[in-house]
Parts: structure tokens; C-alpha cells; sequence
């Protein structure tokens, strides 16, 4: 079972970039040069920030300060007019025996907020997301399908070419502008909706966040600080997501 990261990184190079996995990079480099000073600094950097990221303290509240700071009401000017959907992730599962790419459960979960948004306001729905893998379908169109077969909802906009977060904002404008709409709701989990923020900023389409939901901060408990596996994936989003917002605001 192939489950696509949620992320958009080309190659290995930019995962390491991003931590844990940098601290693992630097604790390995620096168990082969141990014999050396900047040697035993490596492994003894890389070593306490992987027990580091890997506390749900930590992890939980690099995530949840993602989340802070959302403005959810919309402009009364320019009331939303519209949904935007994004897409999260993918999965090969089994059917009938062959191998099928559906929506991971990052995506599903954006498209149930979506979905309630939607009945509530009537409003039609754009999906936006591109080809992950080669010979796949496009995100936008698993969505579409899923969106069909499990709520009975038809979206009325599929942007295909994006290959992450800041094309999503750019193919989505222009679908939009086209249709003479300049103000959306934004539908994404909360930890991601900074970033798509920037990047609808940049398109001069208004975005309200319609977050899937807030998490929770964590408390300073003991047993936040005891490492876990779970802490590493979440650090990682949340890393992956801070790094993204600074090199937005670069571009931006």
C-alpha cells in the first residue's frame, strides 16, 4: 500500500532538509566521523533532536502554533462566492483484486469539511490538485470522484496541473477569475492553512479559512514528554509547514 506524503518534495535531498530527518542525516554523519570533535558534536546535535522532535510537547506545539491567528469571517464586501478544496494525499488500495488509487485520508477529510460547507452555503465547490505520481489520475479528479460517490456532490471546478501548495493557489485564481469569483472559502486541515493563505494572497483571491479543524495545544504533562514514534510524523508537518511559510514570504 503506497500512501503519497501530503507534501510536495521533489526528491531526497529536500526531505532532509526538513527535521527529524536533518538530525537523523547529522546524527549518522556524525556517528562516522566520531573520532573527531565536530564529529561527536554531529551525532550528540542529531541524537537530542531527534529525542527532541519526538516529544509530543514539541511536536504538538510547533503544529498548533501553525494555527493561531486565523480569521474565520469573511469580508463583508466581498462575501465568499465560492468553495476551494485542496487536496492532501492519496492512496493505492485493493479492488477487486487490482491496485486503485483513491483519496488518502488527509483528502477525504478536507473534502467532509468541504462537503458541510458546502450544504450550508450552497456555494459550488473547486478541487485543486495534480498528478502525484506518474500514470495516476489527478488528485482533483479522485476528489471529484469520491466527492460523487460518497456525498453525492458534484464540484464544478477541477484544477489538474498543481504540484503543491503555491501552484494550487495559482490554477485555482485563474479558474476563478474566469468565472468572476474573488472571494473563496479556504478548505484545508488548520496546520496547512497559513501557507495556502500566502499563497492565495499572492493571487489576489480573497480566502476566509474554512479549516477542517483546530487541534488542540498540547498541555506540560509528563507524559507529552515522553518520545514517541507519532511525535517524529507530526514534527515533520509541522516543520515542512514553517519552512514553507518563510520561503512564501520570500517569493510572496
Amino acid at each position: 500500500m503506497r500512501h503519497s506524503l501530503p507534501m510536495s518534495i521533489a526528491a531526497l535531498p529536500a526531505f532532509l532538509l526538513i527535521p527529524p530527518l536533518n538530525c537523523l542525516a547529522a546524527a549518522c554523519l556524525g556517528a562516522v566521523l566520531h573520532r573527531r570533535p565536530a564529529g561527536r558534536f554531529l551525532l550528540g546535535l542529531g541524537l537530542g533532536g531527534l529525542i527532541l522532535f519526538a516529544m509530543p510537547l514539541v511536536s504538538g506545539t510547533l503544529l498548533t502554533r501553525l494555527e493561531t491567528g486565523l480569521t474565520f469571517t469573511p469580508p463583508a464586501k466581498d462575501p465568499p462566492a465560492a468553495i476551494v478544496i485542496l487536496s492532501g494525499d492519496d492512496v493505492d488500495v485493493l479492488q477487486n483484486g487490482r491496485p486503485t488509487t483513491v483519496v488518502g485520508h488527509l483528502t477525504l477529510e478536507r473534502e467532509q469539511a468541504g462537503v458541510l460547507l458546502a450544504r450550508r452555503t450552497g456555494m459550488p465547490i473547486l478541487v485543486s490538485g495534480g498528478v502525484i505520481s506518474t500514470g495516476d489520475p489527478s488528485l482533483a479528479a479522485l476528489m471529484a470522484a469520491s466527492l460523487q460517490e460518497d456525498f453525492a456532490i458534484t464540484p464544478k471546478w477541477l484544477e489538474t496541473k498543481s504540484g503543491n501548495t503555491w501552484e494550487n493557489a495559482q490554477f485555482s485564481a485563474a479558474i476563478l477569475r474566469a468565472a468572476g469569483i474573488h472571494s473563496v472559502f479556504l478548505v484545508t486541515h488548520a496546520w496547512h492553512m497559513r501557507r495556502a493563505l500566502m499563497a492565495f494572497r499572492a493571487t489576489g483571491i480573497l480566502a476566509t479559512p474554512a479549516p477542517v479543524a483546530l487541534d488542540e495545544p498540547p498541555r506540560l504533562e509528563l507524559h507529552n514528554l515522553v518520545p514517541r514514534v507519532s511525535a517524529w510524523q507530526m514534527s515533520f508537518w509541522a516543520m515542512h509547514e514553517w519552512l514553507g511559510c518563510a520561503w512564501y514570504a520570500l517569493r510572496g
